[in-house]
């Protein structure tokens, strides 16, 4: 009987001491569970607390997109007032342009209502046809008109070319006496005149001489000298070239001859082709 109890007790010692022993091993994994969750938890809370942190980073670390946003959305807003500036300088040239523009045109209008150079017909006639073709003349250009008259005026008688013995007729042959004397050979305001138009009968293919008196008296430097004649059949010939021979000064145009019963609107054909505008 003792030794069969013996073995129970001492069995249900070993079941003890296995019970305890397990007993303690649990209580270790707890211990090692305990610290292991309480552990979680903190790496959870530092975890929370890491992104509590990112988050209140967060504004800070948009902050500078903001400000990049607002710097480009500013470069945006200011760009157009930029770049309308250029346009705006674009602009002034041109509108300083116009109105030197303006300044030019105004000066030349000034220009052309100032006192321009006048023009003067100067003729002399012997039978009234040339007087006719200076009438025209002057109607056309709005000229003024000079007279050549001879101190001892030609008859009809003096300038009959058929008889050998008329004035004019001895005039032609004796150069000595083609100096006629003239009423008057200095024109008023002389220098006020540009263009000088001077008119004459042809006499035995050269200009009259009683023109000769004129045009030797005078200075014709920086004037414009347009002769003209007229005759029933002769042309201009030589003698505008002998009578600028003769001036020594002035640009001497060609001239043109004109038939004794010339109508106005040929003559005033001729004097829109000379543009003398």
């Amino acid at each position: 009987m003792m030794k069969r109890f013996g073995w129970k007790k001492a069995a249900a010692l070993w079941m003890g001491i296995v019970m305890a022993a397990s007993l303690a091993g649990c209580g270790s994994q707890g211990g090692d569970s305990q610290r292991s969750g309480e552990s979680s938890s903190e790496t959870r809370q530092e975890s929370v607390a890491s992104e509590s942190a990112e988050e209140s980073l967060a504004p800070e670390s948009t902050a500078p997109e903001s400000a990049e946003e607002g710097s480009a959305s500013g470069g945006t807003e200011e760009n157009p007032e930029e770049s309308s500036t250029p346009e705006d300088a674009q602009e002034s040239p041109a509108e300083g342009n116009s109105e030197e523009q303006t300044a030019q045109s105004d000066g030349a209008q000034e220009e052309g209502t100032g006192e321009a150079g006048k023009t003067l017909v100067v003729y002399y006639s012997a039978t009234g046809n040339t007087e006719n073709v200076a009438g025209y003349i002057a109607a056309a250009t709005d000229a003024d008109i000079f007279v050549l008259e001879p101190v001892e005026p030609y008859t009809s008688d003096d300038l009959d070319w058929t008889n050998a013995d008329s004035r004019v007729s001895r005039e032609h042959d004796n150069e000595d006496e083609r100096n006629v004397e003239l009423v008057a050979t200095t024109v008023d305001d002389w220098d006020s005149y540009d263009t000088v138009f001077i008119g004459y009968p042809i006499w035995w293919h050269i200009a009259a001489w009683p023109v000769n008196g004129f045009v030797e008296a005078n200075d014709f430097t920086g004037k414009t000298v347009i002769p003209f004649c007229t005759s029933s059949s002769s042309g201009l010939e030589e003698s505008g070239e002998l009578l600028a021979e003769a001036a020594g000064t002035g640009n001497w145009l060609e001239g043109e001859r004109f038939s004794s019963g010339a109508s106005e609107e040929t003559v005033q054909e001729w004097v829109a082709g000379l543009n003398l505008q």
